[in-house]
């Protein structure tokens, strides 16, 4: 019984741990989207140069970002569904570039494809962390709602008024969610019998 004891002891500390490195790293996540919501709005409209750079930066901080959340992840987690989605966060970079020399319509579709994708594997983890900590609905409801999101983007990429802006509200909404999962995860931390 007192195994079973400091068994259930450091899986919860663990767990608490796990949240603790992720609410900084979605904070980090929310922050880096507003960022990048204020660089379109302000520089993108006018200037293809710096949207092309803008439209790049998304894809490949979110791989960054992945090999973070693997970081702060037990080392007895499975962490297929990150390192799937990391790669398909490389992979889109990629494309994007190559997409924009056709044009922008072209890197929207690739942006619509990489969306739909990261939104999948996002609901995956979330339904899996929520066993584990709570917490993931916001990552969760964020993952729909990005699969929904591509597939907008796919469809009206060619649109007159299509542009990177088009994609400015999908990375607020990301930035919402990041902050309201980070926010949900204290509770969890909180309920830690050692947390101060």
């Amino acid at each position: 019984m007192n195994a079973l004891n400091q068994s259930q002891t450091v899986i919860s500390a663990e767990t608490v741990e796990t949240a603790r490195s992720l609410r900084k790293l979605y904070f980090l996540r929310a922050s880096f989207s507003i960022i990048w919501v204020i660089l379109v709005a302000v520089l993108a409209k006018g200037n293809s140069g710096i949207a092309a750079v803008l439209f790049i930066i998304y894809p490949a901080w979110d791989a960054i970002a992945i090999f973070l959340d693997i970081k702060a992840n037990p080392p007895a987690a499975s962490k297929t569904p990150q390192y799937i989605n990391a790669g398909v966060s490389i992979i889109t970079a990629i494309a994007v570039f190559a997409a924009l020399q056709k044009g922008i319509p072209e890197a929207i579709i690739v942006f619509g494809v990489w969306a739909i994708l990261a939104g999948l594997m996002q609901l995956i983890l979330g339904l899996r962390r929520r066993k584990q900590m709570g917490g993931q609905w916001p990552m969760i409801i964020s993952g729909g709602q990005s699969v929904l999101a591509g597939g907008a983007f796919i469809n009206m990429a060619h649109a007159p008024n299509s542009g990177i802006s088009t994609l400015a509200g999908y990375a607020a909404f990301g930035a919402f969610y990041f902050i309201l999962t980070a926010i949900r995860l204290a509770k969890t931390i909180k309920a830690a019998p050692d947390a101060a």
